[in-house]
């Protein structure tokens, strides 16, 4: 076998194992983190979309869900032949793989470490305790923080038009999600004690995007 068909080889590898983990997540993320969430509480934990609440809410959650579509769709076509790939020298593919590995690591690190306080989806009239310990104690939204890790080395893996648009419809789903849905709704919930919460701690990256402290008179 050539260096091409090396290369070629090592490529299908690539995308069946982002097809496998892409997959593991899926049922780990939600499946079991909703199981667990069922046992200790009796709530399952999804809240879906409001009709009562923002557009920004539903908007959000449309992009959320066509993002995660687009990604498990990437390695599918990929691997049928359908969406052509460009081709990344192994490195990039290694990499992606540790990344898609860590971010899917600090997902279920930062929802095991919500506790009864995990939700999918907000609901407006619920009120949960506010978790800022663990990995909530280096940025305010681990959880989306991760997903934004593991999609960006699923794009490593499988880099073609389908996982790129997950990416990007992702990015955009969970900037609306978080500041014009969830962070509202937590200053309604807790007050001060979220405010200076966000004082402290960056939205998705430390130390970045938080809030500006009150001036002194």
């Amino acid at each position: 076998m050539g260096h091409q068909g090396l290369l070629q080889t090592f490529a299908e590898v690539a995308v069946a194992f982002a097809l496998v983990l892409y997959l593991a997540f899926l049922a780990v993320a939600f499946g079991w983190r909703a199981w667990i969430q069922y046992r200790r509480t009796g709530d399952h934990g999804f809240r879906g979309f409001s009709r009562q609440g923002p557009p920004f809410e539903r908007l959000a959650g449309l992009l959320f869900v066509a993002a995660l579509i687009a990604l498990l769709g990437a390695p599918v076509a990929a691997l049928l032949g359908l969406v052509r790939s460009a081709g990344l020298p192994p490195p990039l593919s290694l990499l992606g793989a540790a990344l898609a590995l860590a971010g899917f690591a600090v997902v279920l690190v930062a929802q095991l470490q919500m506790g009864a306080s995990w939700r999918v989806g907000v609901d407006a009239s619920e009120r949960t305790a506010l978790v800022e310990k663990g990995t909530f104690a280096v940025v305010r939204n681990p959880i989306f923080s991760g997903i934004a890790v593991f999609a960006i080395g699923m794009l490593l893996l499988v880099p073609n038009v389908l996982s790129l648009a997950g990416v990007l419809l992702g990015a955009i789903g969970l900037q609306l999600q978080v500041r014009w849905v969830e962070e509202p709704y937590l200053l309604r919930t807790h007050g001060e004690t979220y405010a200076e919460y966000a004082r402290r701690v960056g939205r998705f990256v430390p130390a970045l995007g938080r809030l500006p402290r009150k001036r002194r008179r």
